[in-house]
């Protein structure tokens, strides 16, 4: 299929070769002429055949709103707006709302597998009616892991991205679970290899999981995490998970708890924080805080996880 995609950054542009490789036809727009294949939103929608399907990979809130909202000038009734950043559920239904009036259909599609995507494919869950996930459905095909990993969450406006919000408070609490048993081995003198203990709860173990891995890979590189200051972001899924609990009327006594972790963390250097922030690192490529003189992180990114 034809598709084009807007945002070439750490994601989009992994992306766009995937879908290059399966043999998909991509225009990529990104601000950074170095990057784009197009010079304009308007460039890149004219090179596309009708009905036309744009992805868009930008940062969630006013750049996404803003991206959507141009593109609904651009595009005409039976073309397709795909939102795979980390959009509010709200934002997707206010979205769906302002392109239905001009015949232009909506899928918000929450999409996680960070920089490890292009290699493994990408877990993705969706939002949108039957029709329109059916338009975009060749590029999920080759999004997606080999096995897996698609799931066509809801019929309805921003079922896609909220069924990846609470993807990602799980993600909170997996993570803290981890990095607090980490502390705990670290803290007490008795265990003389931990690296080696974690790695030995990747085979066989009820706990192992790709974010068990990743938590290996980190120590092995860095023992104690001496190089990480214990302070780790927060992207908002974790908030807008708790928020719609509290709306809901459901216990979350862990995902909340991890998510005040991380906000403890900017107050003090948390060794447990250290952990989250090296697995941030590793599944996301998510910037990292370092002590003087290393100078800190040279491009912060937020988004996602």
């Amino acid at each position: 299929m034809d598709i084009g995609l807007v945002g070439l950054g750490k994601m989009g542009g992994n992306m766009r070769s995937r879908l290059r490789e399966a043999g998909h036809t991509v225009v990529g727009y990104d601000r950074n002429p170095d990057l784009a294949d197009a010079d304009s939103l308007a460039s890149m929608v004219e090179q596309l055949p009708s009905p036309k399907v744009v992805w868009v990979m930008v940062p969630a809130g006013d750049p996404t709103r803003e991206t959507v909202a141009a593109l609904g000038e651009l595009l005409g009734e039976g073309d397709l707006v795909v939102d795979g950043g980390n959009s509010k559920w709200t934002d997707d239904q206010a979205n769906a709302a302002m392109l239905a009036d001009k015949g232009v259909g909506f899928v918000d599609c929450g999409v996680s597998g960070g920089v490890w995507g292009l290699q493994n494919g990408y877990a993705l869950m969706c939002g949108g009616s039957d029709e329109d996930v059916a338009k975009v459905q060749p590029a999920l095909d080759a999004l997606k892991p080999a096995e897996g990993g698609f799931v066509h969450a809801g019929r309805k406006p921003g079922a896609g991205h909220f069924a990846k919000m609470v993807h990602n408070g799980i993600e909170y609490a997996m993570m803290q679970s981890y990095a607090e048993g980490w502390e705990l081995l670290e803290k007490v003198d008795l265990v003389e290899d931990v690296p080696a203990v974690f790695d030995s709860w990747r085979s066989g173990t009820v706990i192992r999981s790709w974010l068990l891995d990743l938590l290996v890979a980190a120590i092995e590189d860095d023992t104690h995490l001496d190089q990480l200051r214990g302070y780790a972001d927060d992207s908002g899924e974790g908030r807008w998970t708790v928020e719609a609990a509290i709306d809901n009327a459901v216990p979350m006594n862990v995902i909340a708890a991890s998510l005040f972790a991380r906000f403890t963390s900017r107050q003090d250097d948390s060794p447990a924080m250290k952990a989250i922030a090296a697995m941030r690192n590793q599944f996301g490529g998510h910037a990292v805080h370092t002590e003087a003189p290393v100078g800190g992180d040279a491009n912060p990114d937020v988004r996602g996880g």
